[in-house]
């Protein structure tokens, strides 16, 4: 059975609707890119960034030409990564929202004063 990255990474990407938060995910990364933007939790965005690292380059812990276990390595990462990120786009969105309910305060008391 002999299974492609990029086969895996298609499936793995099904996986708690990341395919819709990669916009959200965008965002945040530009967001974090700021002096005031959202500071993301260190572990849920530098783990699947070391994994999509591992993922892309060429060398493997367990060559993948091994088997089912060749390709299981790189399966247990995504398994680890994915929910970590999708965690931390979830808890941008929050952050995005408190953010604009907070400027649209301060922009009510502006008009009301």
């Amino acid at each position: 059975m002999k299974v492609s990255k990029i086969q895996l990474a298609k499936e793995a990407f099904k996986h708690k609707g990341f395919i819709s938060k990669i916009p959200v995910i965008i965002r945040m990364i530009k967001s974090a890119m700021k002096k005031d933007g959202y500071k993301p939790h260190f572990k849920n965005v530098i783990i699947p960034g070391l994994v999509f690292v591992y993922l892309i380059s060429p060398l493997d812990f367990i060559p993948d030409w091994i088997p089912v276990i060749g390709v299981l390595d790189d399966l247990a990462l995504l398994a680890l990564a994915m929910p970590l990120l999708v965690t931390e786009a979830e808890k941008f969105i929050a952050w995005e929202v408190s953010k604009k309910s907070n400027d649209m305060m301060i922009e009510e008391a502006e008009v009301v004063g």
